[in-house]
């Protein structure tokens, strides 16, 4: 049975959902095809999980209160419209989640996948309202923030520190600049920087394309540099301040990682 094309808004809460892990029945069916055989889908997801990242990195873990449950489904209840008369007032109303997010300036309505994503009742009901809307804010601050982009990037890397964990990420466009989004805190001792490289020709050499005095999200020009390529090394090495002397990495490599197309 041949199923039928998704909008582009649906696709992309379909990923962002998929990522989320709020699909069941014939949605997740579908959603786990599609991330076995198009290219497509596979891209979308991987950028919703970059987009999630930051988030699932850095936030603290708390237990959940014991009514949390109760507080929640009490809350949906209400939110549910009922044919009977309304029922009289409770001495303290249940929480609300907050208002849906305006369209940023620049921008003439807010995109079709933030509203279906912002109305999704199991999105609400598996975060509890106050954690959907700051990962659903957090999504929508870095797809539509200062940052943000026209077109997508063409190249990721995902740059992990020496336990393998997730410790930055590269974006390279078009125009020859790029963007480091850091993932975690580094502690910089006194009189260091944290120096940025790219690798694109071992016979080259790595090239330094940024310095930064902590762990912040910079801007990287690219724009005398060949075009960024799918494999191409990025590293983040510590330094003495002003940079490493000769040219080439003289400190221990922080973290590191490799391009890959962003479809």
């Amino acid at each position: 049975m041949t199923l039928p094309p998704l909008s582009d808004d649906a696709f992309e809460t379909l990923a962002a959902e998929h990522v989320l892990g709020l699909l069941d029945g014939a949605d997740a069916a579908r959603a786990e095809m599609l991330a076995q055989t198009d290219d497509a889908f596979i891209a979308a997801v991987e950028r919703w999980r970059l987009r999630f990242a930051e988030l699932d990195v850095t936030a603290p873990t708390h237990p959940p209160s014991p009514d949390l449950l109760a507080r929640i489904s009490a809350t949906l209840d209400d939110a549910v419209p009922q044919a009977a008369a309304p029922r009289a007032a409770e001495p303290q109303a249940a929480p609300q989640p907050a208002a849906r997010p305006r369209a940023s300036v620049g921008h003439s309505a807010t995109p079709g996948w933030i509203e279906r994503l912002w109305e999704s009742l199991g999105f609400w009901r598996m975060t509890g309202f106050a954690g959907a809307a700051a990962t659903l804010l957090l999504a929508i601050g870095i797809a539509f923030g200062p940052f943000a982009r026209t077109p997508q990037p063409q190249m990721v890397a995902v740059l992990m520190g020496p336990q393998g964990e997730p410790a930055a990420v590269v974006n390279a466009f078009a125009d020859g600049t790029a963007d480091l989004i850091p993932l975690r805190s580094i502690s910089v001792p006194e009189g260091r920087v944290l120096e940025v490289w790219t690798l694109w020709d071992p016979a080259r050499g790595p090239v330094s394309i940024g310095l930064t005095g902590e762990a912040r999200r910079i801007r990287l020009d690219l724009k005398n540099l060949p075009r960024t390529a799918p494999n191409q090394l990025f590293e983040i090495t510590l330094e003495p301040r002003g940079g490493s002397p000769i040219g080439r990495p003289t400190g221990p490599i922080l973290m590191k990682g490799t391009t890959s197309v962003a479809l």
